[in-house]
């Protein structure tokens, strides 16, 4: 079922590192032609690779290459690196549209400058480039369009904290349900999403050093993205999610894929686990609540004490802060909390070496956490992962996403303190 991709013409968007990148050199090892089309064309200061360091991959892997600075808003660019693909390698057999931009916030702080880039690369760009190789397509023997987007899941969910993304996510999604049926039995055109966070330069950026663990390697998106591309072009119309696509063509072993194999993984966003068997299976995956909440923090014994379940937390998270917390963290959060034991509380890591307090913080602060006091506790005590509990819709997080992720690890750390 594996076609050889021999000879093959791939344009990919954003092949220069990531996802985008560990394809290219799959179909490389075939010595299939590559065209990386991306925007870095000297080396990122933040970011690995460029559409020269990416084509000498390619290369060294077996395959030929054509690195051309593309950004994919720019329909005369676009047009541009098609012709030179065509005209380099005679067609065009494989579209593969992975470039994207991503900005997780609400609606108030998302600037109109973010919104244009994600409806830009990720929309539009995928929308332009498609129609622009679609006429090459339609002359190759097994012609191929793969979005990486997730299944069209409505679930408000997946909305509400980071509509703009998903707007803009979904609009390639779109593409795929739009182009399939318009090209079907001419093109297969398909999705492909990954079922955990994948490690990538935009990972790290959303989640810091310590997020890679928890995640994939990219190869097994280039691995499911394989075997879709290998399909006849009448197997069109699917919203693929990685490991269902490998598991159906019989691989057992997905501890290669992990970047820490055994260590539990965090599940990617759009696809509808209900959160509670999420966080029962990384308990089965090894995930063991960290350290359990003393006595004076269950709930039980809570009314007789003076401190009360919230303050104790809080006398943890004092601590557990320094001044090194504070140069990694930079941000102040507030935290709304409701049910039993609410209040307004704050935690400064910000400045000096970070406090911690009832009431406002003295300035405004980054990010605002609203949720049940008794999910507090829970999740400053690691029997609630906070990505859980945001998924859950349990955790409602205003402000920069960046920055809730950051105090993600701010509480891995306090629970390895604790055993």
């Amino acid at each position: 079922y594996l076609q050889n991709k021999t000879g093959c013409t791939l344009f990919i968007t954003g092949a220069s590192r990531g996802i985008g990148k560990a394809i290219a050199l799959k179909a490389a090892r075939d010595g299939a032609n590559i065209v990386i089309a991306a925007k870095t064309a000297e080396p990122h200061p933040k970011l690995p690779g460029t559409i020269y360091t990416a084509a000498q991959e390619v290369e060294a892997a077996g395959g030929r290459a054509l690195a051309c600075v593309v950004d994919i808003r720019d329909e005369k660019q676009v047009g541009e690196a098609v012709q030179k693909a065509v005209d380099k390698f005679g067609g065009i057999d494989i579209l593969v549209n992975n470039a994207s931009a991503i900005t997780l916030t609400g609606t108030l702080e998302t600037p109109m400058k973010k919104v244009d880039l994600m409806l830009g690369i990720n929309m539009r760009g995928t929308y332009l480039t498609s129609k622009m190789v679609i006429p090459h397509l339609l002359k190759s023997r097994s012609p191929h369009i793969l979005n990486l987007s997730p299944p069209l899941n409505l679930n408000p969910i997946w909305f509400k904290n980071h509509t703009a993304y998903t707007m803009a996510k979904y609009g390639m999604s779109m593409c795929v349900l739009g182009m399939a049926e318009e090209f079907r039995g001419q093109i297969a055109v398909n999705a492909l999403w990954p079922k955990t966070a994948i490690q990538t330069a935009a990972m790290d950026m959303l989640g810091g050093e310590g997020i890679a663990k928890q995640c994939r390697t990219a190869d097994i998106i280039a691995d499911a993205a394989y075997i879709i591309l290998s399909q006849p072009k009448h197997y069109t119309g699917h919203f693929l999610v990685d490991e269902d696509v490998l598991k159906e063509h019989g691989a057992r072993d997905f501890d290669q894929y992990a970047v820490k194999p055994g260590h539990p993984l965090l599940p990617d966003f759009f696809l509808d686990e209900a959160p509670e068997t999420l966080v029962k299976l990384m308990e089965q995956h090894g995930a063991t609540p960290a350290f359990k909440p003393s006595s004076s923090s269950s709930p039980s014994s809570a009314k007789s004490s003076s401190s009360g379940p919230i303050e104790s937390t809080f006398d943890l998270i004092r601590g557990n802060i320094n001044e090194d917390v504070v140069n990694s963290t930079q941000a102040i959060y507030q935290f709304d909390l409701t049910g039993e034991h609410g209040g307004v509380w704050f935690l400064d890591l910000k400045s000096g070496s970070g406090s911690t307090g009832k009431g406002q913080p003295p300035v405004k602060a980054d990010v605002v956490m609203t949720m049940d006091s008794a999910d507090f506790s829970k999740m400053f005590s690691g029997q609630l992962k906070p990505t859980m509990a945001f998924m859950s819709g349990k955790l409602q997080i205003k402000g920069d996403m960046m920055l809730a992720i950051k105090l993600e690890k701010l509480m891995s750390r306090m629970n390895k303190a604790k055993l």
